[in-house]
């Protein structure tokens, strides 16, 4: 039988672990708040740290703020740990060791004073953002666009594999009909990166055509440019589409959770992550 100071413990101890890890209580809401708010204001103090002119009027400041949101996302750190129901796993998960990687670099340049550089890594904190979102809630349709790609992989492949020739082809001649007229292409890599550059309409314009054979050519792979963009997304999109409208129960079943098609219209239960499959 459980004393009152040990339920009491124990209750205390389990709202802790709510507040950090379930979004959905009102505790939990408001401090993923005040840590989004957290979160924001220390990447906004590396953006502006990196401005030079910022950075030599208020470095002191930023220094200050850089310890007060180290030391509060340490302290969240170590205390997801000491609440986490399964440490191992939440030290070596992807947000464990995001959340790591946050607090580490400030830490380190203390001991490795000059390697301002990797305080960099501070921006990672961002991806924290996943968490406290909920994005996880998109992972179905996430799911669906992965299941997509992969379907598409061969073509898309063969349509890559088709540009990177039809680059070097281009490439190739542009050097042929420029060489010893234009200062700009001197080899054929350059003519390449040209091809390279014009065919995904980029178009650093660092690379020019001075000849008319030149400026023909490159009309023709410009236009060529347009097929990056359509052709790609064409592929992709026919098997979303195929996805998401095609009958579900005429052959598979999609799982609303991870986005899985591979089941059979009997089946009650997704093969792939466990859970319940709807008629």
């Amino acid at each position: 039988m459980e004393s009152p100071e040990q339920q009491h413990h124990k209750t205390a101890k389990e709202t802790l672990r709510d507040t950090l890890f379930i979004t959905t209580t009102k505790p939990g809401h408001r401090f993923d708040i005040f840590i989004t708010w957290a979160i924001v204001l220390s990447v906004a103090v590396v953006v502006l740290d990196s401005v030079a002119p910022i950075a030599a009027q208020y470095r002191k400041y930023f220094h200050i703020a850089e310890i007060f949101f180290t030391g509060l996302f340490t302290l969240e750190y170590f205390l997801r740990i000491a609440m986490a129901e399964n440490r191992k796993k939440y030290i070596f998960s992807f947000f464990g060791i995001v959340d790591l990687l946050s607090i580490l670099p400030t830490y380190l340049n203390i001991f490795f004073h000059g390697h301002q550089s990797i305080l960099f890594i501070r921006v990672l904190r961002l991806f924290r953002l996943f968490r406290i979102f909920k994005l996880g809630h998109f992972v179905s349709e996430g799911a669906i666009v992965a299941n997509a790609l992969k379907a598409s992989k061969e073509k898309i492949v063969v349509f890559f594999s088709f540009i990177c020739i039809a680059s070097v082809f281009m490439g190739g001649l542009m050097f042929l009909v420029e060489h010893g007229k234009n200062p700009s292409i001197q080899n054929i890599p350059d003519g390449v990166y040209w091809a390279i550059v014009t065919i995904t309409t980029v178009g650093y314009g660092d690379v020019l055509p001075i000849t008319h054979a030149g400026k023909t050519l490159a009309m023709l792979v410009m236009i060529m440019g347009y097929a990056v963009i359509a052709v790609p997304t064409g592929i992709v999109t026919a098997e979303i589409t195929n996805r998401v409208l095609a009958p579900r129960g005429k052959d598979t079943v999609v799982c609303s959770h991870c986005g899985n098609m591979d089941h059979l219209r009997h089946a009650r239960y997704c093969h792939h992550c466990g859970e319940g499959l709807k008629e």
